[in-house]
């Protein structure tokens, strides 16, 4: 196997935009390390991946160690890395005021401080043009009732983006984020209710005038955009938040 093949950290690859993200880029010839917090899942990930060296690390993201055994492996078996494709997001709603401080920050202990983490394990081992690419959301501009903590998590994460590709130009690593609307993936049950198929989404969505394509995206589409950003036509792109959303946020 060549030894110039790309390497790609892919974050919440068990399900979802992650799964997708890991998929397309083995297709495209890059080894793929995949992490997210459930073994099981992320192995069934990799045997269906196109061959390559690839690595499977799980943890949870809001626990230091799981930095440290994905660095260690990242060394023993690569060496050094070309893009980090930050996918993991959680669904947590709470009650801005009324819920228990502990539980309405999960979002940020696990998707900005996670972010954080996997980007300073990263860039030590980035050579020149390399890219970071963090998944953030919509609700990086806009909020939903008792989606405080995690539309400030997203939020944060662009900005981070944004300071990120500031300080890493000098070494030429490019750092952009992707923010989706309606996505079908597992993040799409709520309760046992998948809100895609749901009454109030068909009215406001599709029969409605809100999203102009009137349909939810697929996580390939996502994982096209990620590809992109990684590529040799994406040189001069930086410090940009890209919205893919179907048109949601262009009108009132």
């Amino acid at each position: 196997m060549s030894k110039s093949r790309q390497k790609v950290i892919v974050t919440g690859a068990s399900s979802g935009i992650g799964r997708a993200t890991a998929q397309r880029f083995a297709q495209e010839g890059w080894d793929v390390c995949l992490t997210a917090r459930r073994e099981e899942r992320l192995q069934q990930v990799r045997a269906e991946l196109a061959p390559g060296h690839h690595i499977v690390c799980a943890g949870s993201y809001d626990h230091p160690e799981t930095a440290e055994r994905l660095l260690a492996a990242l060394q023993a078996e690569w060496g050094h890395v070309d893009a980090l494709v930050n996918c993991a997001g959680v669904s947590m709603a709470a009650a801005v005021i009324d819920s228990p401080l502990e539980e309405w920050r999960k979002p940020l202990d696990i998707m900005l401080n996670g972010a954080i983490a996997m980007t300073r394990l990263a860039v030590p081992l980035m050579p020149d043009g390399s890219r970071i690419i963090h998944v953030t959301s919509i609700h990086g501009e806009r909020v939903e009732n008792r989606s405080s903590a995690y539309a400030l998590a997203k939020s944060a994460i662009n900005h981070y983006c944004r300071a990120l590709a500031l300080e890493l130009a000098p070494r030429n690593i490019l750092v952009n984020a992707i923010a989706p609307g309606f996505v079908d993936t597992p993040m799409s049950v709520i309760d046992g209710v998948n809100e895609l198929q749901s009454e109030w989404f068909r009215q406001n969505y599709i029969d409605g005038h809100h999203l102009p394509l009137k349909r939810a995206a697929q996580p390939e589409e996502i994982a096209g955009v990620a590809c992109f950003l990684a590529g040799r036509d994406a040189t001069y792109i930086t410090g940009q938040i890209i919205t893919v959303d179907g048109g949601l946020t262009i009108g009132f």
